[in-house]
C-alpha cells in the first residue's frame, strides 16, 4: 500500500463507517484525509489528523473517531498495525513495500506513476502554475492582471519577477527559469542565483536531470556488459532513501495538486535524485566480478528512478535529457 493509497482507504473508512452506523449519520465524508510521515518521536510510518475534521463536524470526541477507524483500516492489505494516540492521531504501520513490488508499478506505469487512479494526470495543476508563472512574464494587459486571471480562470497570487531580473527567459533558458519559478510558493518572489548555470552537483537543478542522465546511462552501460534490468529484491539498506522517495512520489503529487504547490514536487525531485546519484555506484558489475540477479534488480531500481525523474520534470515543464 502507497501513502496515496492510505489517504484513499482512510477516506472510504470513514463513509463505511458512516454507513454502517458506527459515526453519526451527521459525519460528513472529507473528500481528501491528509497522511503524513510520522513526525520524529512519533508512532509506525505514517499518522492522520482525520479524526479531529471528522469529530468536529459530528459533536463526536476525536479519540473515539480514530478508535471506529482504526479496527476498520488495521484490517486492510498492506497495513500492519494501527494505533491511536493522544487526543485521536490515527498512526500507521505499513507493511513493508517489497523492492520489486514498487518497481514492477512504476514500469508498469512509467511517467504515469502516481498519478490519479481514476487515469486523470495531476500535471494539471502544476501546469497551470507554469502557465500562471509564463502569465505574469508576458506583455499582458494591465486590466487582466489587475483581474488576476490565469489560463484556468482562477484568482491566483504570483509574486512577480523582479525587474532587475529582466529578461531571464532570455538568460537563463526556459527549463532553468522555470525551475527557479518553481521552486518556491507561489506568493514568493523567486530568485535566479548563478547556481542555475552551473553544470555541477552544487545545484540543485542540475542534479535531478544529471540523476536522469546517470540512470539512462546506467542501462547503455549495462547493455554494453550484457545485463537486463529485472525488478527483484536489493540488499537490506542499500536502496532504503531511494526506495522510500519512489514510494512517498504518489503522495507528494497529490499533496503538490491539492495544496496547487508545485514547489513540493521540485523538493521531492531533489531528494529523489540525490538518493539515485548515491545508489548508482552500486549498480554495475565491477573490475571482474560477474554480472547477478542482484545487479539486475539493482539496475531495474535505478530506471525506476529515473522513470520518475523524467515524470516529475515532466509534469513542471521541464526537459529531462539523456545526456547531460
Amino acid at each position: 500500500m502507497t501513502p496515496a493509497d492510505l489517504s484513499r482507504s482512510v477516506v472510504r473508512a470513514v463513509r463505511c463507517a458512516v454507513e454502517d452506523g458506527e459515526l453519526p449519520a451527521g459525519v460528513v465524508v472529507p473528500e481528501r484525509v491528509v497522511v503524513e510521515r510520522t513526525r520524529p518521536g512519533g508512532v509506525g510510518d505514517y499518522a492522520s489528523p482525520v479524526a479531529f475534521g471528522v469529530g468536529k463536524g459530528a459533536g463526536v470526541a476525536p479519540r473515539g473517531v480514530a478508535e471506529v477507524l482504526a479496527p476498520r483500516l488495521a484490517a486492510l492489505p498492506g497495513i500492519e498495525r494501527v494505533e491511536v494516540t493522544g487526543a485521536g492521531f490515527l498512526n500507521f504501520v505499513l507493511a513493508g513495500s517489497s523492492v520489486g513490488e514498487v518497481v514492477r508499478d512504476v514500469r508498469a506505469r512509467g511517467r504515469r506513476y502516481g498519478f490519479a487512479p481514476d487515469g486523470e494526470p495531476r500535471e494539471r495543476v502544476v501546469r497551470d502554475a507554469v502557465q500562471r508563472i509564463e502569465w505574469c512574464q508576458a506583455a499582458q494587459s494591465q486590466a487582466a492582471r489587475s483581474q488576476g486571471r490565469t489560463a484556468g480562470g482562477g484568482p491566483v497570487a504570483v509574486a512577480p519577477v523582479a525587474k532587475r531580473d529582466g529578461d531571464v527567459l532570455g538568460r537563463y533558458g526556459a527549463d532553468a527559469a522555470a525551475w527557479a519559478m518553481l521552486c518556491v510558493p507561489a506568493h514568493e518572489t523567486p530568485v535566479f542565483p548563478a547556481w542555475l548555470l552551473v553544470q555541477d552537483e552544487s545545484s540543485e537543478f542540475f542534479r535531478v536531470r544529471y540523476a536522469h542522465g546517470r540512470a539512462r546511462a546506467l542501462t547503455r552501460n549495462a547493455g554494453q556488459l550484457g545485463v537486463c534490468a529485472e525488478p527483484g529484491e536489493v540488499e537490506e539498506g542499500s536502496a532504503d532513501v531511494l526506495l522510500g522517495a519512489l514510494v512517498d512520489y504518489p503522495l507528494v503529487l497529490e499533496a503538490a495538486a491539492h495544496h496547487r504547490a508545485p514547489e513540493r514536487l521540485v523538493r521531492h525531485l531533489v531528494v529523489l535524485a540525490d538518493a539515485l546519484l548515491e545508489f548508482q555506484y552500486c549498480v554495475l558489475p565491477k573490475g571482474d566480478e560477474k554480472p547477478s540477479a542482484a545487479h539486475r534488480a539493482r539496475l531495474a531500481l535505478a530506471e525506476a528512478a529515473g522513470t520518475v525523474l523524467a515524470g516529475g520534470l515532466a509534469l513542471l515543464g521541464i526537459d529531462a535529457p539523456d545526456h547531460l
